[in-house]
């Protein structure tokens, strides 16, 4: 039997895409055909269709129950809730952890042009930093990942009904992750942003766990498919290295908290943590071109032009998509023959 969770955690790269083109929907009447609204309402419920654990009375997917009610009790930690992935009844720490930074990160861009969904994708963000607060309770620990993947992709199956092994993988001291646990805290401090006027007590919890995950992840520093490979690969392996989510997070803390000490981080560490590598492309194991488009705004803004080398990064990584410019990785589709920087138009 096919099982009933659905999407991928990693889709909101389409929400954030469908968010901005509501805005275009309003600037530009020849899109008036295409229904923007109820893609951006359908995306988002795919996050609740995804949902593990106690379900709440205002669950819009009727047929999904409550699930994975033990989970984490092998190791003595509520580890309930969060979102399964893909097609599977697993909960993989990096790519949920991604998708809540890239949610929380289209609420804050554009959550005024969500109309009524704004309070459901707030929810959807909500639902997964509740899950990693809980991941992250312990100092000095994450809980990265619940399922085994391989018994779990053998075996199709409702997640209410799943008995394939529950098992809890974390990382420490000893046993690094450095890419997993900087991902968490960047989405831990851009969710406190989304919920700093709405719950300012809830932000400044989120504020400062992602402080603390992140100093975590920086002194301990390692990719975490090293410490647990068994478990994590082939699925999601690191490929790119750990040193992109440090800077991903350690903008994301920047952008959270104003420190100042962030932002000399950044610097100190562009050249050390290859702020310019491999920007061709954005996903939850490349945040190059994320750190680059989101420090960019600051310089864009005024407010830092120590930043100008991430603008100039960022700027190539938009042309780079367009066609004027051959890129080996990126296919294009027909278009005019020029290149131009998206970032420096209004």
């Amino acid at each position: 039997m096919a099982r009933k969770s659905f999407s991928s955690p990693v889709i909101f790269p389409a929400v954030l895409a469908v968010s901005f083109a509501l805005l275009l929907l309003f600037a530009t009447p020849i899109l008036a055909f295409h229904d923007y609204r109820d893609a951006l309402r359908k995306s988002i419920l795919f996050f609740e269709g995804q949902r593990s654990g106690r379900l709440p009375p205002d669950q819009r997917v009727k047929w999904r129950r409550d699930s994975a009610l033990r989970d984490g009790s092998t190791a003595g930690v509520d580890l309930t809730g969060g979102y399964y992935d893909a097609g599977d009844n697993v909960k993989f720490g990096f790519p949920m952890a991604f998708t809540t930074t890239l949610l929380a990160w289209s609420i804050i861009d554009f959550g005024r042009s969500m109309g009524a969904e704004l309070k459901n994708a707030v929810r959807a963000v909500k639902w997964s930093t509740d899950y990693l607060l809980k991941a992250t309770s312990k100092p000095g620990v994450v809980y990265v990942q619940v399922g085994d993947a391989f018994s779990d992709h053998s075996c199709w199956e409702r997640p209410e009904d799943m008995d394939t092994l529950r098992t809890v993988y974390k990382i420490d001291n000893a046993h690094p992750g450095s890419d997993v646990a900087g991902e968490t805290a960047a989405a831990l401090a851009a969710a406190s942003i989304v919920f700093r006027s709405r719950d300012p007590a809830y932000s400044r919890l989120l504020l400062n766990r992602a402080v603390r995950v992140f100093n975590f992840a920086d002194k301990h520093r390692g990719a975490y498919s090293s410490s647990l490979h068994a478990a994590v690969c082939p699925f999601y392996c690191d490929v790119n290295g750990y040193q992109d989510e440090l800077l991903w997070a350690a903008a994301w803390l920047h952008k959270a908290s104003r420190r100042r000490g962030y932002r000399e981080y950044i610097v100190k560490n562009e050249v050390v943590l290859r702020a310019g590598d491999t920007i061709n492309e954005f996903g939850w194991d490349n945040k190059h071109a994320g750190i680059n488009v989101l420090i960019s705004k600051e310089v864009l803004m005024g407010k830092a032009e120590y930043f100008e080398s991430f603008k100039q990064n960022a700027d190539g990584f938009i042309c780079s998509l367009l066609p004027g410019i051959s890129h080996p990785q990126v296919q294009y589709s027909p278009g005019k023959d020029r290149c131009f920087s998206g970032l420096n138009d209004d």
